[in-house]
C-alpha cells in the first residue's frame, strides 16, 4: 500500500468514526429522560420495536437516519425526522416498516416528517413490499401546520397513498402503541389490519380536550378511543393486546400468511467474493474528492470477482460502463472516472468530467441493460459536463441530452451511490434523486451542489462585489477575500452529505464497504415489483 492510499484510508475512517456518532445521537430521539418517561409506560423506542419485530439474526435497512438533521433548531430539533423506517424481515418476507418516534415532540409532524413518511412509501410502492406501521404520533406539529398539511406533497398524501397502495394489493399493517389523532387517525383504518394495545394506544378525530370544548363532553382518553373502544364497540380495530411485544408477535403471523406474488425475474447465480476487500474504497477515494483515482479499482471492491466485463472500453473513458454481478445478482454498472485518462485524439483529460463520447456510450449501454432487463447501478463521482468551444461545436448538449433523456426513460430500477462530487446537470445524467433511482445512497465525502464550492464561491463574490459597488461602497483586497470567505464557507456547509441528507435528496449516509450490501439488497426489493413498462426512448438528436 502507498502513502496516498493510507492517507486517503485514515481519512475515510474518521469520517465513518464522525458519521458513527451523529448516527448514535439521533438514536436518543427526544432524549434519555423521554426515553425513560414512555419505559414507565411499557413503551419501547422506535428502533427497539422494530429489532423486536424482524427475524431474529436479520438486519434492519434503515433509511433516512439524517433526515432533519441540524434542521429546526428554534423548535428544538427533529432527530430521524420523528420516524425510523427501513427494510427489514418480517416472517421471511422483507417489509417496509415505518415507526414514529413519540420522543420528538410527541411523534408530531414536522415538514420534513411528511416527506421522509412519503419516500419510504414511493419506496414500497414501486417495490411492491408489505407495510408495516408502527403508529405513536400526535399529528401535525401544530406551530408549522401551514407547511404540512394542505399541499399535494403534504401529511394528506399519506392516506392518499394508503388508499393506492391499498388498490394495488399492497398489504399494510398497523399496529397502533400510542397516540394516533386527527387526521392520522384515518392510517390505520385504511391499512388492511389494525391492532393497538390497550392502555397506550388510542385512535380519534378530537382528543378530550377538544371534544370539551367542541361539545362540551368530559370524556377519557381510553374510553373515547382505546383499544377496548375500538374492538369491542366501534369495530374499528381488529385485535387488541396487553402489551407491545405481543401486538408485534401477532404482526409477525399476519405476514407470515401472505401469498407469494409475481415478480421481476432479475437473474442471479452464486455469488463469488469480490477481487478486493470491501473496505479497500477506504483507501482508493479521497475524502476532499479532490485526486484521481480508477473507479475500476473501487468496482473490483463491489462486484463478483471476475464478473466484470467493460462495455466500450477504449471509446468514452470518462464513463466507465461494463455488466457485472454483485452477490449474484446481474448489474450494469455506470461509474464516472476520475482518473486522468487518453483520449483517441491523444490530449489528456481529467476523469470527472462527461465528454461528448462518454455520454453517447453510456445512453447506449443503458438502452442495452433496459433491452436485456438487467438493473443498473450507478457510482457518481463527477463535476459536470465539460465545456468550451471544442464541446460545444462538437454537440455536448445534444450527446449530453441523449444520456438525460436513456436515464429519464429506464424501466430498469436504477440504484445510485454518490461516492464523491455530484455537481451540476452531471448529477441529472448520473441519475440523481429527480431522476427517480429506486434507492440512492452517499457515502460520507458525497458532494451535491450545481457546481464545485471554489467556483461558485468566485461566481457569486463578483456578483456580490458589483453590487456593493454599485452601492459607492469601497472594496479592499482584504473585504474581498473576506467575503469570499464568507461565501465558500456557507457554500461549503450547504454541499455536504449531512446537508443532502437532511433534506432527503439521498436515502442514507453509508459506509463505503456496505455498497455492495446495498446494491444487493436494493435488487431484492425491486425483484418483487414486476416490470410493466416496455423500454421506449424519447424523442432525441442523433
Amino acid at each position: 500500500m502507498d502513502l496516498t492510499f493510507n492517507k486517503n484510508d485514515d481519512a475515510m475512517r474518521l469520517a465513518l468514526g464522525a458519521m458513527k456518532q451523529k448516527a448514535g445521537q439521533i438514536a436518543l430521539g427526544g432524549g434519555k429522560k423521554t426515553i425513560e418517561k414512555n419505559r414507565e409506560k411499557g413503551k419501547l423506542t422506535p428502533r427497539e420495536r422494530i429489532e423486536y419485530l424482524i427475524d431474529k439474526g436479520t438486519e434492519f435497512t434503515e433509511i433516512g437516519t439524517f433526515t432533519g438533521y441540524e434542521m429546526y433548531a428554534e423548535h428544538g430539533g427533529c432527530p430521524a425526522g420523528g420516524t425510523v423506517g427501513g427494510l427489514g424481515y418480517v416472517s421471511g418476507r422483507m417489509c417496509m416498516i415505518i415507526a414514529n418516534d413519540n420522543t420528538v415532540k410527541a411523534g408530531a409532524w414536522f415538514p420534513i416528517s411528511g416527506k421522509k413518511n412519503l419516500r419510504l412509501q414511493e419506496i414500497a410502492m414501486e417495490n411492491r413490499l408489505p407495510v408495516v406501521y408502527i403508529v405513536d404520533s400526535a399529528g401535525v406539529y401544530l406551530p408549522m401546520q401551514d407547511e404540512i398539511f394542505p399541499d399535494k406533497e403534504h401529511f394528506g398524501r399519506i392516506f392518499r397513498n394508503n388508499a393506492v397502495m391499498s388498490a394495488m394489493g399492497i398489504t399494510q399493517i398497523a399496529a397502533v402503541m400510542g397516540s394516533c389523532v386527527a387526521g392520522g387517525a384515518y392510517l390505520p383504518i385504511m391499512s388492511d389490519e389494525t391492532l393497538m394495545v390497550e392502555g397506550n394506544g388510542s385512535i380519534f378525530l378530537a382528543g378530550p380536550y377538544l371534544v370539551k370544548a367542541a361539545i362540551g363532553e368530559d370524556i377519557d382518553l381510553q374510553t373515547l378511543g382505546g383499544a377496548k373502544t375500538h374492538t369491542e364497540i366501534s369495530g374499528i380495530a381488529d385485535y387488541k393486546f396487553k402489551t407491545e411485544q405481543e401486538c408485534l408477535d401477532q404482526v409477525r403471523r399476519i405476514i407470515d400468511k401472505l401469498g407469494v406474488s409475481e415478480k421481476a425475474g432479475f437473474d442471479r447465480v452464486k455469488a463469488a467474493e469480490p477481487a478486493r476487500d470491501g473496505k479497500d474504497v477506504y483507501g482508493i477515494v479521497s475524502v476532499d474528492n479532490n485526486k484521481p483515482f480508477d473507479v475500476v479499482d473501487v468496482i473490483k471492491c463491489i462486484v463478483d470477482d471476475g464478473s466484470f466485463d467493460q462495455f466500450k472500453e477504449d471509446y468514452g473513458k470518462t464513463i466507465v460502463c461494463g455488466y457485472a454481478r454483485v452477490e449474484g445478482w446481474a448489474v450494469g454498472i455506470v461509474a464516472n472516472q476520475r482518473k486522468i485518462v487518453k483520449s483517441g485524439k491523444g490530449e489528456m483529460q481529467m476523469g470527472g468530467v462527461i465528454y461528448n463520447d462518454s455520454a453517447d456510450k453510456a445512453a447506449r449501454f443503458i438502452q442495452n441493460c433496459n433491452q436485456k432487463k438487467i438493473p443498473l447501478v450507478f457510482l457518481q463521482d463527477v463535476t459536470g459536463f465539460m465545456v468550451g468551444s471544442r464541446s460545444e461545436h462538437s454537440g455536448i448538449i445534444k450527446d449530453g441530452a441523449k444520456l438525460v433523456n436513456a436515464v429519464s426513460n429506464s424501466v430498469v430500477p436504477k440504484i445510485t451511490f454518490i461516492i464523491g462530487n455530484s455537481y451540476g446537470a452531471g448529477n441529472y445524467a448520473m441519475c440523481g434523486k429527480a431522476y427517480d433511482p429506486r434507492f440512492i445512497y452517499a457515502w460520507p465525502n458525497a458532494r451535491i451542489a450545481v457546481m464545485g464550492g471554489e467556483q461558485a464561491a468566485k461566481t457569486l463574490l463578483q456578483i456580490q462585489v458589483a453590487s456593493l459597488k454599485a452601492k459607492g461602497e469601497e472594496i479592499t483586497p482584504e473585504k474581498e477575500a473576506e467575503l469570499l470567505k464568507t461565501i465558500t464557507d456557507r457554500y461549503n456547509a450547504q454541499s455536504t452529505a449531512y446537508y443532502a441528507a437532511a433534506r432527503l435528496w439521498v436515502d442514507e449516509i453509508i459506509d463505503p464497504a456496505d455498497t455492495r450490501k446495498l446494491i444487493a439488497r436494493s435488487i431484492e426489493a425491486a425483484n418483487h415489483a414486476p416490470i410493466e413498462k416496455e423500454w421506449k426512448g424519447g424523442v432525441f438528436q442523433v
